[in-house]
């Protein structure tokens, strides 16, 4: 579907949408004016409620009706001078909408009279007589109120075309703070990966040379991964790998790896690169200062409707890592994840417990968040 056609199809299925409204808000209005003009006559319900549907809805018909059909095809003669369709639903401009309403006001009594005569088969009746007290008292009661009818539903479609148009802003606002953040991501990575080859290379050159291999193997592979708003988490199990398959190069037996994904979790979706600054963290702070270097380990678990993904190392712990830095791997993970989820997912840095089983401590990173039912898409 091209832009054109997309342009098109919102405002005229937002028209539906406030014509079927305002018809059941009619229908209401019309049984609620039959049911008072019942208890003022003492009778007649019946009559009073053909009389004043008849009425009520050739005016709605005129009014209602018109204002949405004007406003349509305006939108389609916009749309094909190549111009934005306008977003503000069934308003077709004040000139457009007085002239209708001053149509509907002297058409709709007369159409509505006319066919409720038919229907009762009674001219006789008391409603149908223009002079009489109860069809005056109908047509204006019916009219002044299709005419509040017109203007409540007017201001709570031009309210919910402005919210709309609010939450679509929004919704791009986040969009382009998460490109943005990802877009610094990559290059935050690659920095660090080239700082460390560019000493290995003078302490060890041959090792240098594996690690530059490693890492071009690694940017191919994540080439394609880097154009997609999401990818399973199997991939991105596999994009640390290769990350951490990186390092090792350099760290040899120093860094151990660790990864726990069960298969009923593989295909679920995630952001790219999410996990990737808390590994970096590990390296750096956690691993990386130790003479014997460390594990990290990466698991993926399932708790109700959250998916919860930590990534711990056997380093130093928060309470010895040193206070330089600038924190921005940890920061773009809390950044993306309120960008991705509205405040529903929740990232925390601790210090790894230290059980009678565990003593290595370290620092444990956690992420949960609720779990994405679409499937990965193209940015």
């Amino acid at each position: 579907m091209n832009s054109t056609t997309s342009q098109a199809n919102v405002p005229t299925l937002s028209a539906w949408a406030g014509f079927r409204r305002s018809a059941i808000y009619m229908t209401c209005l019309c049984i609620a004016i039959a049911v008072m003009l019942t208890v003022m006559d003492r009778g007649g319900f019946k009559g009073k409620l053909i009389y004043s549907f008849c009425i009520g809805i050739f005016c709605w018909l005129i009014i209602d009706g018109g204002r949405h059909a004007v406003a349509a095809l305006m939108n389609r003669l916009r749309i094909a001078k190549g111009k934005a369709a306008d977003q503000r639903t069934g308003f077709p401009g004040w000139g457009w909408l007085i002239g209708l309403v001053v149509l509907g006001m002297a058409l709709g009594p007369v159409l509505g009279t006319t066919l409720a005569d038919h229907l009762t088969g009674n001219g006789r009746f008391d409603l149908t007589t223009w002079g009489s007290r109860g069809g005056q008292v109908t047509m204006i009661v019916t009219i002044l109120a299709s005419l509040a009818s017109l203007v409540i539903l007017s201001s709570l479609e031009r309210l919910s075309a402005a919210r709309a148009q609010a939450e679509a802003a929004q919704r791009a606002a986040a969009e382009n703070q998460l490109k943005l953040l990802e877009s610094q991501l990559e290059p935050h990575m690659l920095f660090n990966t080239l700082a460390n080859l560019r000493v290995l290379i003078a302490l060890d050159p041959p090792k240098a040379q594996l690690m530059l291999d490693q890492l071009i193997g690694f940017l191919r592979g994540t080439l394609g991964a880097s154009r997609v708003s999401a990818h399973a988490l199997s991939v991105e199990f596999a994009r640390l790998a290769d990350y951490l398959a990186l390092l090792k190069v350099r760290m040899g037996d120093r860094l151990q790896v660790s990864f726990d994904l069960p298969a009923d979790l593989q295909d679920v979706p995630i952001a790219p690169l999410l996990l990737q600054p808390l590994v970096e963290n590990c390296i750096k702070h956690g691993l990386e200062p130790n003479v014997g270097g460390g594990r990290i380990e990466v698991k993926a678990r399932l708790e109700g409707q959250q998916l919860v993904l930590t990534v711990r190392d056997t380093g130093r712990g928060l309470s010895d890592a040193p206070s330089d830095g600038t924190r921005f791997g940890l920061q773009q993970v809390r950044d993306r994840l309120n960008a991705l989820y509205s405040g529903a997912a929740s990232f925390e840095l601790v210090n790894a417990a230290v059980t009678a089983t565990d003593s290595e401590g370290g620092t444990l990173a956690t992420i949960r968040m609720p779990l994405k039912p679409s499937a990965t898409k193209k940015s």
